[in-house]
Protein backbone atom coordinates (compact mmCIF):
# COMPACT_ATOMS: atom_id res chain seq x y z
CA UNK A 1 0.00 0.00 0.00
CA UNK A 2 2.93 2.35 0.92
CA UNK A 3 5.18 1.36 -1.88
CA UNK A 4 2.11 2.01 -4.43
CA UNK A 5 1.16 5.18 -2.88
CA UNK A 6 5.33 6.63 -2.84
CA UNK A 7 5.17 5.63 -6.72
CA UNK A 8 1.70 8.51 -7.19
CA UNK A 9 3.27 11.11 -4.77
CA UNK A 10 6.67 11.40 -6.74
CA UNK A 11 4.71 11.66 -10.24
CA UNK A 12 2.01 14.02 -8.68
CA UNK A 13 1.50 16.92 -10.83
CA UNK A 14 0.82 20.08 -8.61
CA UNK A 15 3.60 22.55 -8.68
CA UNK A 16 1.95 23.91 -11.50
CA UNK A 17 -1.14 25.92 -9.45
CA UNK A 18 0.60 25.07 -6.07
CA UNK A 19 3.90 26.61 -3.91
CA UNK A 20 6.42 25.39 -1.82
CA UNK A 21 5.63 26.22 1.51
CA UNK A 22 7.78 27.17 3.93
CA UNK A 23 8.24 25.32 7.11
CA UNK A 24 8.51 27.81 9.71
CA UNK A 25 10.38 27.76 13.17
CA UNK A 26 7.58 28.75 16.11
CA UNK A 27 10.30 31.25 18.78
CA UNK A 28 7.34 31.98 20.68
CA UNK A 29 5.62 28.76 20.96
CA UNK A 30 8.34 26.69 21.51
CA UNK A 31 9.97 28.32 24.16
CA UNK A 32 6.69 28.18 25.57
CA UNK A 33 6.13 24.25 25.32
CA UNK A 34 10.17 23.76 25.85
CA UNK A 35 9.69 21.86 22.44
CA UNK A 36 10.97 22.92 18.87
CA UNK A 37 8.05 23.20 17.47
CA UNK A 38 7.77 24.28 13.28
CA UNK A 39 4.45 25.05 11.20
CA UNK A 40 4.22 23.53 8.12
CA UNK A 41 2.71 26.33 6.22
CA UNK A 42 0.08 25.59 3.94
CA UNK A 43 -1.93 28.53 4.43
CA UNK A 44 0.23 30.44 2.03
CA UNK A 45 -0.71 28.43 -1.03
CA UNK A 46 -2.54 30.72 -3.87
CA UNK A 47 -5.94 29.26 -2.42
CA UNK A 48 -5.03 29.51 0.68
CA UNK A 49 -5.12 25.69 1.94
CA UNK A 50 -3.62 22.70 0.92
CA UNK A 51 -6.36 21.75 -1.42
CA UNK A 52 -4.69 22.86 -4.43
CA UNK A 53 -2.39 20.30 -4.44
CA UNK A 54 -5.12 17.20 -4.51
CA UNK A 55 -7.52 18.61 -6.82
CA UNK A 56 -4.72 20.18 -9.52
CA UNK A 57 -3.47 16.29 -9.45
CA UNK A 58 -6.74 14.51 -10.05
CA UNK A 59 -7.54 17.25 -12.49
CA UNK A 60 -4.26 16.49 -14.39
CA UNK A 61 -4.74 13.02 -14.63
CA UNK A 62 -8.03 13.46 -16.65
CA UNK A 63 -8.43 11.92 -20.41
CA UNK A 64 -9.16 14.94 -22.82
CA UNK A 65 -12.31 13.25 -23.36
CA UNK A 66 -13.09 13.74 -19.73
CA UNK A 67 -11.65 17.33 -19.71
CA UNK A 68 -14.12 18.39 -22.48
CA UNK A 69 -17.05 17.31 -20.22
CA UNK A 70 -15.74 19.47 -17.24
CA UNK A 71 -15.47 18.69 -13.95
CA UNK A 72 -18.01 18.80 -10.62
CA UNK A 73 -17.34 18.84 -6.92
CA UNK A 74 -19.42 19.21 -3.67
CA UNK A 75 -17.85 21.53 -0.70
CA UNK A 76 -18.44 24.10 1.47
CA UNK A 77 -14.86 25.59 1.38
CA UNK A 78 -11.31 25.15 0.89
CA UNK A 79 -12.09 22.11 -1.92
CA UNK A 80 -14.22 24.25 -3.81
CA UNK A 81 -11.54 26.85 -4.09
CA UNK A 82 -8.99 23.82 -5.06
CA UNK A 83 -11.46 22.47 -7.97
CA UNK A 84 -11.78 25.52 -9.17
CA UNK A 85 -8.74 27.37 -9.04
CA UNK A 86 -7.06 24.10 -10.55
CA UNK A 87 -9.95 23.56 -13.22
CA UNK A 88 -9.74 27.43 -14.20
CA UNK A 89 -5.91 26.89 -14.93
CA UNK A 90 -6.43 23.90 -17.51
CA UNK A 91 -9.00 25.46 -19.02
CA UNK A 92 -11.98 22.99 -17.89
CA UNK A 93 -15.46 23.72 -17.10
CA UNK A 94 -16.02 23.27 -13.10
CA UNK A 95 -19.43 23.44 -11.11
CA UNK A 96 -19.72 23.39 -7.55
CA UNK A 97 -22.23 22.44 -5.75
CA UNK A 98 -22.44 24.09 -2.05
CA UNK A 99 -25.23 24.18 0.96
CA UNK A 100 -27.02 27.04 0.88
CA UNK A 101 -25.45 27.60 4.29
CA UNK A 102 -21.93 28.74 2.84
CA UNK A 103 -21.10 32.07 3.58
CA UNK A 104 -21.06 34.63 0.52
CA UNK A 105 -17.27 35.18 1.20
CA UNK A 106 -16.36 31.67 0.14
CA UNK A 107 -19.60 31.34 -2.66
CA UNK A 108 -18.04 34.78 -4.12
CA UNK A 109 -14.30 32.95 -3.95
CA UNK A 110 -14.94 30.26 -5.55
CA UNK A 111 -16.77 32.63 -8.48
CA UNK A 112 -14.08 34.89 -8.47
CA UNK A 113 -11.90 31.64 -9.91
CA UNK A 114 -14.58 31.02 -12.84
CA UNK A 115 -16.58 27.98 -11.66
CA UNK A 116 -20.10 27.77 -12.04
CA UNK A 117 -22.23 27.31 -8.48
CA UNK A 118 -25.08 25.34 -7.50
CA UNK A 119 -26.79 25.97 -4.26
CA UNK A 120 -28.22 22.86 -2.79
CA UNK A 121 -29.33 22.04 0.72
CA UNK A 122 -28.47 22.59 4.36
CA UNK A 123 -25.30 20.53 4.67
CA UNK A 124 -22.48 19.39 3.15
CA UNK A 125 -24.06 15.48 2.24
CA UNK A 126 -27.16 17.66 0.60
CA UNK A 127 -24.61 19.60 -1.63
CA UNK A 128 -22.71 15.79 -2.09
CA UNK A 129 -26.11 13.70 -3.17
CA UNK A 130 -26.79 16.56 -5.64
CA UNK A 131 -23.48 16.88 -6.91
CA UNK A 132 -23.55 12.99 -7.32
CA UNK A 133 -26.71 13.53 -9.21
CA UNK A 134 -25.96 15.72 -11.68
CA UNK A 135 -22.36 14.32 -12.20
CA UNK A 136 -24.15 11.07 -13.52
CA UNK A 137 -26.88 13.68 -15.82
CA UNK A 138 -24.11 15.82 -16.89
CA UNK A 139 -21.30 13.11 -17.62
CA UNK A 140 -18.80 15.17 -15.79
CA UNK A 141 -15.52 13.70 -13.36
CA UNK A 142 -16.69 14.11 -9.64
CA UNK A 143 -13.36 15.12 -7.75
CA UNK A 144 -13.87 13.71 -4.26
CA UNK A 145 -12.33 16.13 -1.56
CA UNK A 146 -10.20 13.07 0.07
CA UNK A 147 -11.43 9.63 -1.28
CA UNK A 148 -9.88 9.39 -4.11
CA UNK A 149 -6.30 8.19 -4.89
CA UNK A 150 -4.55 10.99 -7.11
CA UNK A 151 -6.09 13.43 -4.54
CA UNK A 152 -4.22 11.42 -1.45
CA UNK A 153 -1.17 11.59 -3.68
CA UNK A 154 -1.22 15.72 -4.08
CA UNK A 155 -2.02 16.03 -0.79
CA UNK A 156 1.34 13.78 -0.10
CA UNK A 157 3.28 16.26 -2.07
CA UNK A 158 3.17 18.16 1.23
CA UNK A 159 5.32 15.40 3.31
CA UNK A 160 7.92 15.08 1.17
CA UNK A 161 8.49 19.06 1.32
CA UNK A 162 8.45 18.96 4.73
CA UNK A 163 11.32 15.64 4.99
CA UNK A 164 13.23 17.61 2.27
CA UNK A 165 13.14 21.01 4.39
CA UNK A 166 13.30 19.28 8.58
CA UNK A 167 16.93 18.54 8.41
CA UNK A 168 18.00 16.82 11.32
CA UNK A 169 15.60 15.21 13.96
CA UNK A 170 12.52 14.57 13.50
CA UNK A 171 10.04 13.35 16.35
CA UNK A 172 6.55 13.88 15.59
CA UNK A 173 4.07 15.59 13.05
CA UNK A 174 0.73 16.69 13.73
CA UNK A 175 -1.77 15.99 11.33
CA UNK A 176 -5.47 17.69 11.33
CA UNK A 177 -7.93 15.20 10.25
CA UNK A 178 -11.52 15.49 8.30
CA UNK A 179 -12.49 12.81 5.36
CA UNK A 180 -8.45 11.73 6.00
CA UNK A 181 -7.20 12.48 2.36
CA UNK A 182 -4.12 15.10 3.90
CA UNK A 183 -3.09 12.28 6.60
CA UNK A 184 -3.13 9.40 4.12
CA UNK A 185 -0.69 11.58 1.85
CA UNK A 186 1.06 12.22 4.46
CA UNK A 187 1.24 9.11 6.57
CA UNK A 188 1.99 7.48 3.24
CA UNK A 189 5.23 8.91 2.22
CA UNK A 190 6.63 9.88 5.80
CA UNK A 191 6.49 5.71 7.09
CA UNK A 192 7.80 4.84 3.92
CA UNK A 193 10.87 6.84 4.59
CA UNK A 194 11.33 7.33 7.87
CA UNK A 195 9.40 5.11 9.50
CA UNK A 196 10.25 5.85 13.76
CA UNK A 197 8.38 9.10 12.73
CA UNK A 198 5.56 9.76 14.50
CA UNK A 199 2.70 10.49 12.33
CA UNK A 200 -0.22 11.79 15.30
CA UNK A 201 -3.73 12.54 13.76
CA UNK A 202 -5.94 15.47 15.90
CA UNK A 203 -9.67 15.47 15.41
CA UNK A 204 -12.18 17.93 17.22
CA UNK A 205 -13.76 16.08 19.84
CA UNK A 206 -17.26 16.59 18.20
CA UNK A 207 -16.11 14.89 14.73
CA UNK A 208 -13.98 12.11 15.55
CA UNK A 209 -15.03 9.76 12.51
CA UNK A 210 -11.04 8.46 12.43
CA UNK A 211 -10.60 7.68 16.34
CA UNK A 212 -14.31 5.62 16.13
CA UNK A 213 -12.98 4.51 12.97
CA UNK A 214 -10.13 2.81 14.48
CA UNK A 215 -12.18 1.49 17.67
CA UNK A 216 -14.53 -0.06 15.22
CA UNK A 217 -11.64 -1.29 12.97
CA UNK A 218 -13.78 0.11 10.17
CA UNK A 219 -15.50 3.24 8.77
CA UNK A 220 -18.27 4.54 10.62
CA UNK A 221 -21.17 7.70 9.89
CA UNK A 222 -21.42 9.38 13.12
CA UNK A 223 -24.37 10.74 14.12
CA UNK A 224 -23.83 14.34 13.87
CA UNK A 225 -20.59 16.18 13.75
CA UNK A 226 -19.48 19.70 15.15
CA UNK A 227 -19.45 22.94 13.02
CA UNK A 228 -16.66 24.90 14.70
CA UNK A 229 -14.48 23.37 12.34
CA UNK A 230 -15.95 23.19 9.69
CA UNK A 231 -13.20 22.44 7.25
CA UNK A 232 -12.98 19.10 9.09
CA UNK A 233 -16.87 18.76 9.92
CA UNK A 234 -17.06 15.32 8.51
CA UNK A 235 -19.54 12.20 9.04
CA UNK A 236 -17.03 9.47 7.98
CA UNK A 237 -13.71 8.77 7.24
CA UNK A 238 -12.87 7.90 3.62
CA UNK A 239 -12.15 4.53 3.14
CA UNK A 240 -9.60 4.67 0.94
CA UNK A 241 -7.31 6.97 3.86
CA UNK A 242 -8.47 4.57 6.30
CA UNK A 243 -7.09 1.82 4.33
CA UNK A 244 -3.93 4.19 3.86
CA UNK A 245 -3.63 4.94 7.90
CA UNK A 246 -5.45 2.35 10.09
CA UNK A 247 -2.13 0.10 10.47
CA UNK A 248 0.61 3.42 10.39
CA UNK A 249 -0.72 6.47 12.12
CA UNK A 250 0.38 6.42 15.92
CA UNK A 251 -2.28 7.89 17.50
CA UNK A 252 -5.37 10.41 17.43
CA UNK A 253 -5.62 13.28 19.75
CA UNK A 254 -8.64 14.94 20.01
CA UNK A 255 -9.34 18.52 21.00
CA UNK A 256 -11.82 20.41 22.13
CA UNK A 257 -13.39 24.10 20.48
CA UNK A 258 -11.37 26.44 23.01
CA UNK A 259 -8.26 24.47 22.49
CA UNK A 260 -8.51 25.18 19.15
CA UNK A 261 -9.32 29.08 19.96
CA UNK A 262 -6.20 29.10 21.59
CA UNK A 263 -3.90 27.39 18.73
CA UNK A 264 -5.02 30.06 16.43
CA UNK A 265 -4.14 32.88 18.72
CA UNK A 266 -0.72 31.22 19.04
CA UNK A 267 -0.20 31.16 15.39
CA UNK A 268 -0.86 34.56 15.02
CA UNK A 269 1.69 35.51 18.13
CA UNK A 270 4.33 33.66 16.56
CA UNK A 271 3.40 34.67 12.85
CA UNK A 272 0.91 37.55 12.83
CA UNK A 273 -1.29 35.18 10.51
CA UNK A 274 -4.96 33.85 11.00
CA UNK A 275 -5.32 30.47 10.44
CA UNK A 276 -8.94 29.11 9.94
CA UNK A 277 -10.35 26.53 12.78
CA UNK A 278 -9.24 23.45 10.85
CA UNK A 279 -5.99 25.66 10.14
CA UNK A 280 -4.97 25.13 13.76
CA UNK A 281 -6.46 22.03 14.56
CA UNK A 282 -2.88 19.96 14.32
CA UNK A 283 -1.34 22.62 16.59
CA UNK A 284 -4.30 22.47 18.71
CA UNK A 285 -3.63 18.76 19.46
CA UNK A 286 0.77 19.04 19.72
CA UNK A 287 -0.10 21.33 22.65
CA UNK A 288 -2.28 18.86 24.24
CA UNK A 289 0.08 15.92 23.19
CA UNK A 290 3.21 17.26 24.94
CA UNK A 291 1.13 18.40 28.08
CA UNK A 292 0.00 15.09 28.18
CA UNK A 293 3.23 13.26 28.19
CA UNK A 294 4.80 15.95 29.97
CA UNK A 295 7.84 16.49 26.62
CA UNK A 296 10.70 18.68 26.60
CA UNK A 297 13.17 19.07 23.69
CA UNK A 298 11.33 17.20 20.72
CA UNK A 299 10.99 18.31 17.17
CA UNK A 300 7.70 18.70 16.46
CA UNK A 301 5.61 19.74 13.07
CA UNK A 302 2.12 20.70 12.48
CA UNK A 303 0.57 21.43 9.35
CA UNK A 304 -1.54 24.65 9.35
CA UNK A 305 -3.69 23.65 7.04
CA UNK A 306 -5.83 26.25 5.50
CA UNK A 307 -6.72 30.52 6.49
CA UNK A 308 -10.18 30.55 4.44
CA UNK A 309 -11.49 31.84 7.80
CA UNK A 310 -14.40 34.67 7.96
CA UNK A 311 -13.64 37.91 9.69
CA UNK A 312 -16.51 38.20 11.59
CA UNK A 313 -15.50 34.66 13.47
CA UNK A 314 -13.07 36.29 14.98
CA UNK A 315 -15.23 37.54 18.17
CA UNK A 316 -16.09 34.27 18.65
CA UNK A 317 -12.43 32.85 18.68
CA UNK A 318 -10.83 35.75 20.45
CA UNK A 319 -13.45 34.97 23.60
CA UNK A 320 -13.13 31.60 23.78
CA UNK A 321 -9.23 31.93 23.22
CA UNK A 322 -8.49 32.64 26.77
CA UNK A 323 -10.06 29.59 28.12
CA UNK A 324 -8.27 27.52 26.04
CA UNK A 325 -5.23 28.45 27.48
CA UNK A 326 -6.74 28.39 30.66
CA UNK A 327 -6.16 31.83 31.49
CA UNK A 328 -9.50 32.96 31.97
CA UNK A 329 -12.11 31.28 35.12
CA UNK A 330 -15.83 31.45 34.71
CA UNK A 331 -17.38 30.98 37.69
CA UNK A 332 -20.97 30.61 39.33
CA UNK A 333 -20.72 32.43 42.91
CA UNK A 334 -23.60 33.11 45.76
CA UNK A 335 -22.96 35.76 48.28
CA UNK A 336 -25.26 37.26 51.39
CA UNK A 337 -27.79 39.60 50.61
CA UNK A 338 -26.06 41.66 53.01
CA UNK A 339 -24.19 44.79 53.74
CA UNK A 340 -20.39 44.01 53.00
CA UNK A 341 -20.73 40.61 51.51
CA UNK A 342 -20.13 42.05 47.83
CA UNK A 343 -16.72 43.92 48.58
CA UNK A 344 -15.20 41.10 50.87
CA UNK A 345 -16.03 38.70 47.51
CA UNK A 346 -14.21 41.33 45.68
CA UNK A 347 -11.14 41.43 47.93
CA UNK A 348 -11.16 37.90 47.60
CA UNK A 349 -10.63 37.20 44.18
CA UNK A 350 -6.54 38.16 44.89
CA UNK A 351 -6.13 41.15 42.62
CA UNK A 352 -7.53 38.81 39.41
CA UNK A 353 -8.31 40.73 36.22
CA UNK A 354 -12.00 41.05 35.59
CA UNK A 355 -13.21 39.79 32.11
CA UNK A 356 -16.53 39.52 33.01
CA UNK A 357 -19.02 40.17 36.00
CA UNK A 358 -22.39 39.78 35.98
CA UNK A 359 -24.41 40.32 39.34
CA UNK A 360 -28.14 39.61 39.69
CA UNK A 361 -30.20 39.72 42.81
CA UNK A 362 -31.73 36.35 43.76
CA UNK A 363 -33.94 36.75 46.96
CA UNK A 364 -33.79 38.79 49.95
CA UNK A 365 -31.10 36.16 51.71
CA UNK A 366 -28.90 35.48 48.15
CA UNK A 367 -27.15 36.92 44.90
CA UNK A 368 -25.66 35.21 42.24
CA UNK A 369 -22.98 36.55 40.86
CA UNK A 370 -21.07 35.20 37.43
CA UNK A 371 -17.51 36.10 37.09
CA UNK A 372 -14.77 35.93 34.38
CA UNK A 373 -11.19 36.43 35.64
CA UNK A 374 -7.86 36.65 34.19
CA UNK A 375 -5.38 33.56 35.35
CA UNK A 376 -1.69 32.78 34.82
CA UNK A 377 -2.04 29.67 36.90
CA UNK A 378 -4.04 27.03 35.06
CA UNK A 379 -5.87 24.33 36.81
CA UNK A 380 -4.13 24.80 40.31
CA UNK A 381 -4.75 28.43 40.48
CA UNK A 382 -7.98 28.10 39.63
CA UNK A 383 -8.17 25.11 42.40
CA UNK A 384 -6.63 27.16 44.47
CA UNK A 385 -9.33 30.30 44.27
CA UNK A 386 -12.39 27.79 44.53
CA UNK A 387 -10.85 26.52 48.10
CA UNK A 388 -10.49 30.29 49.14
CA UNK A 389 -14.20 31.25 48.48
CA UNK A 390 -15.51 27.90 49.87
CA UNK A 391 -13.48 28.37 53.36
CA UNK A 392 -15.20 31.69 53.25
CA UNK A 393 -18.83 30.52 52.91
CA UNK A 394 -19.30 32.01 49.47
CA UNK A 395 -20.84 28.83 47.73
CA UNK A 396 -19.63 28.40 44.28
CA UNK A 397 -19.25 26.40 41.08
CA UNK A 398 -16.64 26.02 38.46
CA UNK A 399 -18.03 27.11 34.79
CA UNK A 400 -15.44 27.16 33.23
CA UNK A 401 -16.12 24.01 30.83
CA UNK A 402 -19.33 24.79 31.02
CA UNK A 403 -20.30 25.24 27.32
CA UNK A 404 -23.94 26.26 27.95
CA UNK A 405 -22.45 29.33 30.42
CA UNK A 406 -19.64 30.20 27.72
CA UNK A 407 -22.38 30.22 24.93
CA UNK A 408 -25.62 31.65 26.00
CA UNK A 409 -25.71 32.82 29.69
CA UNK A 410 -22.33 35.28 30.29
CA UNK A 411 -24.53 37.27 27.41
CA UNK A 412 -27.97 36.95 28.19
CA UNK A 413 -30.01 39.68 30.47
CA UNK A 414 -33.43 39.17 32.05
CA UNK A 415 -33.05 37.02 35.25
CA UNK A 416 -35.32 34.67 36.59
CA UNK A 417 -38.72 34.01 35.80
CA UNK A 418 -41.04 35.01 39.11
CA UNK A 419 -43.76 32.50 38.49
CA UNK A 420 -43.12 28.76 37.34
CA UNK A 421 -43.57 28.13 33.87
CA UNK A 422 -42.99 24.42 33.33
CA UNK A 423 -39.83 25.02 31.11
CA UNK A 424 -37.56 22.65 29.35
CA UNK A 425 -34.44 24.20 27.83
CA UNK A 426 -32.73 23.37 25.10
CA UNK A 427 -29.33 24.42 22.79
CA UNK A 428 -30.14 24.12 19.09
CA UNK A 429 -27.88 24.13 16.44
CA UNK A 430 -29.59 26.19 13.35
CA UNK A 431 -28.61 26.66 9.40
CA UNK A 432 -27.64 30.03 8.83
CA UNK A 433 -29.85 30.22 5.59
CA UNK A 434 -32.71 32.62 4.98
CA UNK A 435 -35.94 31.57 6.77
CA UNK A 436 -35.09 28.67 8.48
CA UNK A 437 -35.27 29.66 11.85
CA UNK A 438 -38.79 31.64 11.39
CA UNK A 439 -39.86 28.11 9.58
CA UNK A 440 -38.76 26.18 12.66
CA UNK A 441 -40.31 29.04 14.95
CA UNK A 442 -44.15 29.12 12.98
CA UNK A 443 -44.14 25.43 13.53
CA UNK A 444 -42.79 25.55 17.02
CA UNK A 445 -44.99 28.60 17.93
CA UNK A 446 -47.92 27.46 17.02
CA UNK A 447 -48.31 24.53 19.46
CA UNK A 448 -45.45 25.31 22.47
CA UNK A 449 -45.32 28.56 23.77
CA UNK A 450 -41.31 29.68 23.81
CA UNK A 451 -40.43 31.35 27.29
CA UNK A 452 -36.75 31.98 26.66
CA UNK A 453 -34.50 33.15 23.53
CA UNK A 454 -31.51 33.86 23.14
CA UNK A 455 -29.44 33.18 19.72
CA UNK A 456 -25.16 34.39 18.72
CA UNK A 457 -23.94 33.97 14.88
CA UNK A 458 -20.39 32.88 15.19
CA UNK A 459 -19.58 33.97 11.47
CA UNK A 460 -20.29 29.95 10.28
CA UNK A 461 -22.55 27.77 8.24
CA UNK A 462 -24.69 27.53 11.56
CA UNK A 463 -25.78 29.15 14.63
CA UNK A 464 -26.72 28.32 18.08
CA UNK A 465 -29.78 28.92 19.81
CA UNK A 466 -30.69 28.66 23.29
CA UNK A 467 -34.43 27.71 23.67
CA UNK A 468 -37.12 28.04 27.01
CA UNK A 469 -40.29 25.79 25.92
CA UNK A 470 -43.62 25.52 27.91
CA UNK A 471 -44.14 21.82 27.92
CA UNK A 472 -46.26 19.86 29.98
CA UNK A 473 -44.87 16.66 31.32
CA UNK A 474 -47.45 14.74 29.60
CA UNK A 475 -46.09 16.65 25.61
CA UNK A 476 -42.74 15.53 26.72
CA UNK A 477 -42.45 12.76 23.95
CA UNK A 478 -44.48 15.02 21.61
CA UNK A 479 -41.76 17.71 21.26
CA UNK A 480 -39.03 15.37 21.15
CA UNK A 481 -40.76 13.72 18.23
CA UNK A 482 -40.66 17.08 16.84
CA UNK A 483 -37.62 18.29 17.28
CA UNK A 484 -36.26 14.87 16.01
CA UNK A 485 -38.16 15.18 12.92
CA UNK A 486 -36.77 18.91 12.42
CA UNK A 487 -32.95 17.21 11.43
CA UNK A 488 -31.32 20.09 13.68
CA UNK A 489 -29.19 19.22 16.36
CA UNK A 490 -30.61 19.63 19.66
CA UNK A 491 -29.86 18.74 23.27
CA UNK A 492 -31.99 19.23 26.58
CA UNK A 493 -30.07 21.54 28.75
CA UNK A 494 -32.69 22.09 32.04
CA UNK A 495 -30.82 20.78 34.32
CA UNK A 496 -27.91 22.67 33.88
CA UNK A 497 -26.70 24.99 36.80
CA UNK A 498 -25.89 27.97 34.43
CA UNK A 499 -29.66 27.97 34.24
CA UNK A 500 -30.89 26.65 37.35
CA UNK A 501 -28.39 29.84 39.06
CA UNK A 502 -29.64 32.44 36.40
CA UNK A 503 -32.57 32.24 34.42
CA UNK A 504 -34.75 29.45 35.99
CA UNK A 505 -37.83 29.33 38.05
CA UNK A 506 -37.05 30.50 41.74
CA UNK A 507 -39.54 30.09 44.34
CA UNK A 508 -38.65 33.08 46.17
CA UNK A 509 -40.13 33.53 49.48
CA UNK A 510 -40.80 36.59 51.45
Amino acid sequence: MLTRYIERILRARVYEAAVETPLDYAPVLSRRLRNDVYLKREDLQPVFSFKIRGAYNKITQLSEAERQQGVIASSAGNHAQGVARAAQMLGIAALIVMPKTTPAIKVNAVRAKGADIVLHGDSYDDAYQHAQTLAASNGMTFVHPYDDPDVIAGQGTLAMELLRQKSGALDAVFVPVGGGGLLAGITAYIKFVQPKVKIIAVEPEDSNCLQQALQAGKPVRLDRVGLFTDGVAVRQIGAEPFAVVKSHVDQVVTVSTDEICAAIKDIFDDTRSIAEPAGALALAGLKRYVEAGQLQGQQLVAITSGANMNFDRLRYVAERAQVGEQQEILLAVTIPETPGSFLKFCRLLGGRGITEFNYRYADPGHAHIFVGLTSTGGADDRARLLATLQSESFPVIDMTQNELAKEHFRYMVGGHATVPLAERLYDVQFPERPGALLDFLEVLGARWNISLFHYRNHGAAFGRVLMGVQIQDAETAMFCQYMDQSGFAYSEQTGNPAYTLFAGWMNVKE
